[in-house]
């Protein structure tokens, strides 16, 4: 099987121009037939939802970025045991949570050695960096400010639900809870949000600027070479596992 190009210039050269009119499915089964390269392309469409779902559990910019990196090595390798039966972005957004969620597990449960508090504390900071002041602006940064402070099941579904635009059996399946969870979260975290803010967009926070996507699809075209699909058991099955 071809590997993919470790130059991100040269994937997009080597595609077809018509590659951005191909459906998920359409690209899949021409990436399962060699085309890697094309792979590229279902990055670059998903990366912001990925990224939104993933640092909506982790409240962290690197970890999200990493869990997203590491959603598409998971979904690379295991994209024979893509069906069709559902989406591919609900196919792959549910990977990106499971991995989210397991990266979330295993620092709650890791040890607290000397200084980790403090570099958790720091970490969680809803104070915006310098890239994030440039895109989102300061009601982006009001809303995520906020958003941070909610429970973490409330969060998770209001992201979803509010920013993503899954609807609520979507998000139902995405997170395996009933809709009737789905709903009582979202009213809730709408009622919590509603206190702090009262003209702010949801659509405004947790933007994502094109240096972060190039370095999400340049970090995991690197990891990708000599990478072979893999039939073993389903990724989400693996995460789930995990979670146990």
């Amino acid at each position: 099987m071809q590997t993919l190009s470790t130059s991100s210039s040269d994937a997009v050269a080597a595609a077809p121009i018509q590659a951005s009119a191909l459906t998920d499915e359409d690209v899949v089964v021409r990436v399962r037939a060699g085309d890697t390269h094309l792979f590229e392309v279902l990055m670059r469409r998903y990366n912001q939802r990925l990224y939104r779902a993933a640092r909506a559990i982790l409240q962290n910019d690197a970890d999200a970025e990493d869990a997203v990196q590491q959603t598409y090595l998971n979904a690379y390798r295991h994209l024979d045991q893509f069906e069709g039966r559902a989406r591919f972005s609900t196919w792959l957004t549910r990977i990106a949570v499971y991995e989210a969620l397991s990266r979330r597990r295993r620092a709650r449960d890791k040890p607290l050695e000397s200084g980790d508090d403090e570099q958790s504390d720091r970490a969680v900071s809803t104070a915006p960096d310098p890239e994030r002041q440039t895109y989102a602006g300061e009601l982006g940064t009001l809303l995520e400010a906020a958003l941070a402070t909610l429970p973490h099941g409330y969060r998770s579904v209001f992201m979803l639900r509010e920013i993503d635009g899954l609807n609520t059996l979507e998000t139902a399946r995405q997170l395996r809870v009933s809709e009737g969870t789905v709903k009582t979260r979202l009213h809730r975290a709408r009622d919590l949000l509603q206190r702090k803010l009262h003209h702010v967009t949801p659509a405004d926070a947790f933007r994502f600027d094109g240096s972060r996507c190039d370095r999400i699809v340049a970090a995991v075209i690197s990891q990708l070479a000599e990478m072979p699909f893999v039939d073993a058991d389903a990724i989400v099955g693996d995460a789930l596992g995990n979670l146990s």
